[in-house]
C-alpha cells in the first residue's frame, strides 16, 4: 500500500503541475515548494486530491508542509489519517 500512495500522488503531481517536464523525475523526499514543483494554489488542488481519493478530511491546522511538502510526507499522512 506504501507504494500505491507515492505512486498515485506522483502520477497526479506530474499531469497536473509538471506536464511531464524535466522535473518529473522529483525523488521522494523533494519539497515540493524548495523545487518549484507545486505553488501555493496547487497546493489546494493536492489537498482536494488526497480527500476525493483518500476519503479523508485535511483540517486546516494540518495543512503544513511536515504533512505535505514532500512524497513521503503525504504517504506518512495519509496512513495515520486511515488509521485514525
Amino acid at each position: 500500500m506504501t507504494a500505491a500512495i507515492k505512486d498515485t500522488v506522483r502520477a497526479f503531481i506530474t499531469d497536473s503541475f509538471l506536464m511531464g517536464g524535466e522535473q518529473a523525475g522529483f525523488a521522494d523526499g523533494d519539497s515540493f515548494l524548495e523545487h518549484h514543483i507545486v505553488d501555493s494554489t496547487g497546493f489546494l488542488e493536492l489537498i482536494m486530491f488526497l480527500e476525493e481519493t483518500y476519503g479523508i478530511e485535511v483540517t486546516e491546522d494540518e495543512m503544513v508542509p511536515d504533512n505535505l511538502d514532500c512524497l513521503s510526507a503525504i504517504e506518512a499522512y495519509v496512513q495515520r489519517k486511515k488509521a485514525a
